[in-house]
Formats: C-alpha cells, structure tokens, sequence
C-alpha cells in the first residue's frame, strides 16, 4: 500500500438535520462547499471529515450516517472533478468517512460502505464501540477489519481515532484513551495511517513516539484534535529540537465556519511565524468564549454546546435552513442563541479589520446543482 496521509487543515463538518434527526442533503452539499471554499477562489479545508463527534455520528440512527458518507464522498467528488476540469482552485481534498457506530456489527456494514463509496480514508474510534472490550481491540482490527479491507479491490487507509468524550458507556473509566502499546502494535497494520487525537500534548507526545517504531517517516500522519494546541506546538523555542515525528495537521471544528483562516492559522503555525501565531491565537480565543456557556457559579464549566453554536453561525450566514441539532446534543436556549449572534456579528467586525482579505472565508455558496441559498426538505 502506497499512501502518505495528506497534510494540513481537516475540518470535522457539522450534519444538518431536521427535527427527525434526517440529514438535509442540499444544506449539508453547501457547508462542504463553504467549507472547501469551493466556486469561491479555495483556501479552504484540505480534508473534509463527515461522520464525526462534530458531525453528531453518536446522535444519528445508522442509516443517516450511512445517507451523510453518500452525500458528502458525492459533493467532495463534485467539487474535484471541477477543480480537474480546469476551474483554478488548488489540489483535489480528500473525503474521510467516520465508520463507528453503535456496535461492531454497524462499523462494519460503515466500514464496507465507505469502501464502496470511494472514500479517501475511514476514521475508526476503538474506544467508543459499545460491544467491544479493550483486550479484544487488536483482535478485531486484525481478523475482522482486516478481512474486510483485504476483501475489498483497493485498500482504504484507515485512522485511529482518540477522544474520551465518546467513550462507550461504563467502559475505560480508568483509559480514558488509547493505551500507547495498542497505537503501536495497530501501526503494524499496512492500512492504518495515521491517528486523529483530541487529548493533551502529553497524550499526543506518547503517541509521536509510538508511531516511529513499525513505519517509514511520511507514512503515519497524527492529527491535533484539540485545535487550539497547534498555536504551542508549533511555537518556536530557542535551543529546542523538535521531536522526529511532528503532527502534520490540525482537526478544527471551528473551521466550519472560518475555514479560510483556519487554513492560515495551520501554514503560519507550520512555518513558524510567531507575529501571526498570537494574532490567531487570539482569534481563536475569542470564537471559542463565544461557545463557552456556563450556568450560575460555574465559571469553568464547559457545557458541550460548540455544534449548536456553529450550526446557528452558518443559519446567519445563509448557508443552512435550520440550526436544529440532532436529538442528544445540547442545544442553546433562546437566551444563549441572542448572546451567540450578537457576539458572532462583533467578532465577524473584528476579523473584517484584522485579517488579511485573501484569508477571511467567502459568503456562502451554490450547490453543485445551481441551487438557491435556501435548501427544500430533508432527505
């Protein structure tokens, strides 16, 4: 297998959905299209990740997940075979499809569909499959995930996925994530790629380390889950040496709706501009106080409604009908939705000022059908 996981901004796109929790298709086309910068010059994402903890997959029944990873490896496709026939806009994205679901048997049936769909790669979280003890992971990796992919004509890349906000319930109350013996002896697999991880810099440095021993430099890629970390990471240290395995991209919810300078905040921290890593920085602070609602002596307390927030940032840029989220996930209240859009319009001021013109994302698409900005009916 011959396959260098791609570098660079992977951004976990939010799933509309209406009251049923059914994936909006025409609504869902445009946010990949926002965020992709697609018609709108690029500078966008250079992966788009559906399915994911942004993406409500712990919320949706089965079949809309399986209804979203049709829809978006269908509009990301689209938006390639634009860019190859000559529109301007920069390399062909990649699609990753997130494949758990509630059980061994649904990630597999995920897993053959995202094979059948053409995706670029599937994401797999082992810790948050309901039926599948941590002693049995290798095992299952190795005979039934590994039958499946070798079954398949060309071999899908897959990544590992680590976050302990999707944990399964009652299960690894004492790992918390994955154990870095598990991340090394998977990397022996010739299709795991890389790892997505939202943790701590302690968490990601283990993982740096795991990775070198069954892979070539360039074929296992780690991923910041936790965006904000890139804007330390990267910071330059005088008399320091990088480690010799460096995380080669940044998974940025918050790029829903910033994608463009998103991507920027990536290349700056990269080459280590410092200047523009404090400005970003900043910028990024002041999105993530906007999503950051506490209750009555709980300053500190993050009460988990960063999808709702984006959701109603993309209904006021036009981009989507509907800022409902699906069944389970936190949503604002009348009074927190009020204190978002009018935080939201002052920070959109801000960055008119502050940012570069090339970086500030576009308005809002069409559809690859030439659909008007409002979408019609769920699918």
């Amino acid at each position: 297998m011959r396959y260098f996981p791609r570098r660079g901004l992977n951004v976990p796109v939010i799933t509309t959905v209406d009251e049923d929790g059914r994936v909006i298709a025409e609504d869902q086309r445009r946010v990949i299209r926002h965020v992709l910068q697609s018609g709108q010059g690029g500078r966008g994402a250079d992966v788009i990740f559906a399915n994911g903890t942004t993406g409500e997959w712990n919320h949706l029944s089965n079949a809309q997940r399986q209804r979203l990873m049709e829809i978006a490896v269908d509009e990301v496709k689209s938006v390639n075979r634009q860019a190859a026939a000559g529109s301007g806009e920069r390399q062909p994205v990649e699609i990753w499809l997130g494949v758990n679901g509630g059980a061994r048997a649904e990630l597999l049936a995920n897993l053959d569909a995202a094979i059948r769909l053409g995706a670029d790669a599937a994401v797999i979280a082992p810790l948050a499959i309901d039926d599948l003890d941590e002693a049995e992971i290798m095992r299952f990796f190795r005979r039934e995930i590994n039958d499946l992919i070798e079954a398949s004509p060309a071999t899908l890349p897959v990544f590992l996925y680590d976050n302990a906000d999707i944990n399964a319930a009652g299960r690894y109350k004492l790992q918390a994530h994955i154990r870095t013996r598990v991340v090394r002896e998977l990397s022996r697999l010739p299709w795991v790629c890389g790892i997505k991880v939202s943790a701590s810099r302690r968490v990601l440095d283990n993982y740096t380390r795991a990775a070198l021993h069954f892979k070539q430099p360039g074929e296992f890629g780690i991923y910041v889950g936790n965006a904000n970390l890139i804007f330390d990471w990267f910071l330059p240290q005088r008399g320091w040496l990088p480690p010799r395995h460096l995380p080669i991209g940044v998974v940025a919810g918050p790029a829903n709706v910033f994608p463009r300078e998103w991507q920027k905040a990536w290349r700056v921290c990269w080459c280590g501009d410092e200047e523009l890593m404090l400005e970003y920085r900043r910028l990024a602070a002041d999105f993530e106080r906007l999503t950051l609602f506490h209750g009555a002596g709980q300053a500190n307390q993050y009460t988990g409604k960063m999808v709702a927030c984006l959701k109603t940032a993309l209904e006021m840029e036009g981009l989507i009908t509907s800022d409902q989220v699906a069944p389970g996930t936190p949503p604002l209240s009348k009074a927190e939705r009020a204190r978002f859009r009018r935080g939201y319009d002052e920070l959109k001021d801000m960055l008119r000022q502050r940012i570069d013109p090339r970086w500030q994302t576009a308005g809002a698409p069409t559809t690859a059908t030439g659909l008007p900005q409002k979408a019609t009916g769920a699918s």
